[in-house]
């Protein structure tokens, strides 16, 4: 099949074309890459990818309508996934603006790409910020999302509720799913992950916020891929409604268009993610406790069941194997170049 994948230099985006293309498929990656961080490992993930002959990258910014035209144009993609995006919930403090340039005018111009080319199906990723504050525990998919505590998430509610309308109006088939805290080799370096390893490895201060009260439904890198290759396959509509007493659909009765966790469900606390890392590099951090920062929410713990009910699958992989993994990634791979 054929794929245009937005965001594909960056963490999350690099690994799904990396499967894709290790399936035969044929992907176009689409990524601006800015330089938010090291525009190197940007670069990497991009160079490795070209080692297909199934990989064609176009480098434009979501808000370049004509950029994005080229990319649809070479790759006439019978699924779109779009995945790129300003990420980071702590930078939208910072600079909430580029929040709207990209999650909103650049999804918008995903959505009208969709309305010409009308793919067998539209995926976008959403995130478990959506729920914020949101007081009932697991966050389940039909549950309250109207009181983002970011711009982050406020911009992602938003391109979920653009992309229904399209969804209805012009009928492309369309999947949201919403990540939780995903982890895992060749990730973002303003993680908590690749933060807290760099710093213990250098015998710096780590800064673990919220005075450690708070715990995080972490989903290695491996697991999300798995369960996004899952969801493209399950096209929204009434053929595959869920129908169950214990588990709520959220297929849309006006429009082929559906939400779905992807997490879990097995929340951990932030100090024994921080004594995982420990152990995996075989020394302890220095641990400086600071207040939480504003716009984070003490917990997330997803609610899979949905998940389940469509793929048969759910993430598996634990926080000791999935840390140890990035470990090694960090000093075989990162660390030397």
């Amino acid at each position: 099949m054929r794929y245009l994948v937005t965001g594909t230099a960056g963490f999350i985006g690099f690994h799904l074309a990396k499967r894709l293309l290790d399936e035969g498929h044929f992907v176009v990656g689409f990524d601006g890459i800015t330089p938010y961080y090291d525009i190197s490992l940007k670069e990497k993930r991009h160079a490795i990818l070209s080692r297909s002959n199934g990989f064609k990258p176009v480098v434009g910014m979501l808000e370049d309508k004509a950029a994005l035209d080229k990319a649809a144009e070479l790759a006439e993609p019978d699924v779109i996934v779009h995945l790129a995006a300003q990420a980071g919930v702590r930078y939208s403090l910072e600079n909430p603006r580029s929040y709207v340039d990209s999650n909103l005018a650049g999804s918008f111009n995903v959505l009208e790409l969709a309305r010409t080319l009308q793919p067998k199906h539209l995926l976008l990723a959403s995130t478990s910020s959506v729920y914020g504050a949101n007081e009932k525990i697991p966050f389940a998919e039909s549950d309250k999302a109207d009181e983002p505590m970011t711009v982050y998430a406020a911009t992602k509610k938003s391109m979920e509720l653009m992309a229904h309308s399209y969804a209805h109006l012009f009928h492309v088939p369309t999947t949201a799913f919403r990540f939780f805290t995903v982890y895992g080799p060749w990730g973002r370096p303003d993680m908590a992950l690749f933060k807290f390893a760099s710093a213990i490895n250098k015998d710096q201060p780590i800064e673990i916020y919220g005075e450690g009260q708070m715990s995080r439904d972490f989903t290695y890198i491996d697991d999300l891929v798995e369960g996004i290759v899952r969801l493209m396959r399950v096209i929204p509509s009434e053929e595959n409604r869920v129908v169950s007493p214990v588990v709520t659909d959220t297929l849309s009765r006006q429009a082929p268009f559906r939400v779905v966790n992807i997490g879990g469900g097995q929340p951990v606390e932030l100090m024994d993610f921080v004594e995982t890392i420990e152990a995996a590099l075989g020394k302890p951090a220095i641990r400086k406790m600071l207040p939480i920062q504003p716009g984070d929410v003490h917990r997330t713990f997803a609610v899979p069941d949905l998940l389940v009910a469509l793929t048969g699958f759910k993430p598996v992989i634990d926080v000791e194997e999935g840390v140890r993994r990035f470990v090694e990634w960090y000093r075989e791979d990162y660390e030397n170049t």
